[in-house]
């Protein structure tokens, strides 16, 4: 007789199980074939290529000739859980560093950024403050903190971002005037910002628009690579920080149009 707690192949819940495990495999490698993830699944290659589809589809994974990778590229971001695992010392640098530009008492908006969700729980030590986000795990982070004012900003979620964009998001963003907005994106040169999704650059440049000051937050894996969307151009920062990873060629090129802070990576 089945067991009842194990749900039978082809079912929605055990196909979205296999799915999970799937994706869990892809975000751990980078970059893996087809032929190799069957075995790995322990499923056919014709049922990986079903998967991959599925998950290609929702923006999880990016697919390409005989295999599967969760990296970015010019025109495709990778998903939040694959970029919080990636540059981990850096993003937290980088963080460090951009906290000391928050005071308490301020009003300050966090985008969905996995370097800015670096930067929330140090914020904590800052209250009071107004926190403002369109990030569920940002919002995860400040509820139920005393002295900080959570407002989140909602929208269309979006799995791969774990974050609310579109439309109502930009309209909320717009209502709001705020002392400090902190961001990080995909990809900058010297001179300008990028990013690979429209929704994204949308959102972003209306909480630019909403901040007194604006800070851009990025590791050096980032840096000196462009994206399909011109988000803005550096100048439009009063503080890029980054870490020593960075250049330092690209770092005087970029203090030619703002204010850098380098943040030391601790070993």
């Amino acid at each position: 007789m089945p067991n009842p707690a194990t749900p039978p192949t082809g079912t929605a819940r055990s196909q979205e199980q296999r799915r999970e495990r799937v994706t869990a495999h892809v975000l751990a490698h980078g970059t893996v074939t087809v032929t190799w993830l069957a075995e790995a699944v322990g499923v056919s290659v014709m049922t990986i290529h079903r998967d991959l589809d599925a998950l290609a589809r929702r923006g999880v994974l990016r697919r390409f000739r005989g295999g599967v990778s969760a990296q970015p590229t010019s025109v495709f971001e990778s998903n939040l859980d694959y970029r919080l695992g990636v540059h981990v010392p850096q993003k937290e640098a980088v963080a460090r560093a951009a906290a000391e530009l928050v005071e308490p008492g301020m009003s300050v908006m966090l985008d969905d950024s996995s370097t800015v969700l670096a930067l929330g729980p140090l914020l904590r030590d800052k209250a009071p403050l107004t926190v403002l986000t369109n990030a569920r795990r940002v919002v995860d982070v400040f509820a139920g903190c005393e002295e900080i004012r959570l407002i989140a900003l909602g929208g269309a979620y979006s799995p791969t971002h774990d974050s609310f964009l579109g439309v109502p998001c930009v309209e909320a963003i717009e209502a709001m005037a705020v002392d400090l907005v902190l961001v990080s994106t995909s990809a900058m040169d010297a001179r300008m910002t990028f990013h690979q999704e429209q929704d994204v650059v949308l959102v972003k440049r209306a909480m630019l628009a909403s901040g007194h000051r604006r800070a851009l937050l990025m590791d050096h894996s980032k840096v000196a690579r462009t994206g399909l969307h011109r988000l803005c151009p550096v100048a439009d920062f009063d503080h890029v920080v980054v870490d020593d990873g960075v250049a330092d060629g690209l770092v005087a090129d970029l203090r030619e149009h703002t204010e850098v802070r380098v943040a030391r990576v601790e070993e």
